[in-house]
Parts: structure tokens; sequence; C-alpha cells
């Protein structure tokens, strides 16, 4: 596994098979780790393409698995980071850390995706989006 990030509130690595593991540290670290347990959840059930996928949860370590979306930018400009983050609202939630730092370009699909959710913020009731039988599945941006 290739640690990727170490701080004083989480631990992340990437491992070999692709997956994301984030182990939350600090005075708060469940508080954060149910957030973005829960944000992650409700932007699956909204169909949210350019978020990671939560594949594990574990809160007696605190620990989350996660896909991975790809690689960190080094640099996205103001206009195009505003956009994406207010794309994320329309999913119903805020980032609240609307970082560049926070911002993965997928490669395959040719996509920034968002990640890091441990300080959003939901905007509205978790409901499940209504769905038609014949609605089709919301395609990522190429």
């Amino acid at each position: 596994m290739l640690k990727v990030k170490d701080t004083l509130r989480s631990t992340v690595y990437l491992s070999f098979d692709g997956r994301v593991i984030k182990t939350y540290h600090g005075a708060d670290a469940m508080r954060r780790f149910e957030t973005e347990v829960r944000v992650l959840r409700h932007l699956e059930r909204r169909g949210c393409p350019f978020v990671p996928r939560l594949l594990e949860a574990d809160p007696a370590i605190p620990q989350i698995v996660t896909t991975n979306c790809g690689q960190r930018v080094q640099h996205l400009d103001a206009e195009r980071l505003q956009r994406l983050f207010s794309e994320l609202e329309a999913f119903g939630v805020r980032h609240d850390d609307a970082d560049a730092r926070n911002v993965t370009y997928r490669q395959k699909d040719g996509r920034f995706c968002v990640i890091d959710f441990e300080f959003s913020t939901l905007l509205e009731a978790e409901q499940p989006p209504a769905a038609s039988p014949d609605s089709q599945p919301f395609a990522p941006h190429a």
C-alpha cells in the first residue's frame, strides 16, 4: 500500500488494487467519520457520478474504504473549481472545504471528481430521488 496522506486528522492509503483506505484521527474523528459516511451514502443514492463510492465503513477503527477517483490535481482555475462544487450542491451537498486539494482527475472518462467529505453538509432532508421505470442514469461529463 502507498501512503498518500498522513495528517493529524487522517491517514490515507492507496491499495494496490485501487481502493482508498482512510483512517480518522483526533478528538472529533468519529464525528468526521460519520459525516463522510452519511454524505457518501447520500451521494450514491442520488446517483452522483463524480465522487468515490463507499465500499466499507468500520466505526470501531474509524475507517472507510472507497473507490479511487483518480489523481489529485495540481492546479484548477477558480471558475472551474466553483462550477465543480456548485455541481455537487445540485446533489444536495455543500462541501465546506471547496479547495483544489479535494479535487481529483479521473483519466478514464476525463472527469474532475470531488473527494474528502468529512466537513460537508447535507443541504436537504435525505430522501431517495424519484425515479421513473424508464429513467436513465446520469452520465458523467467528458
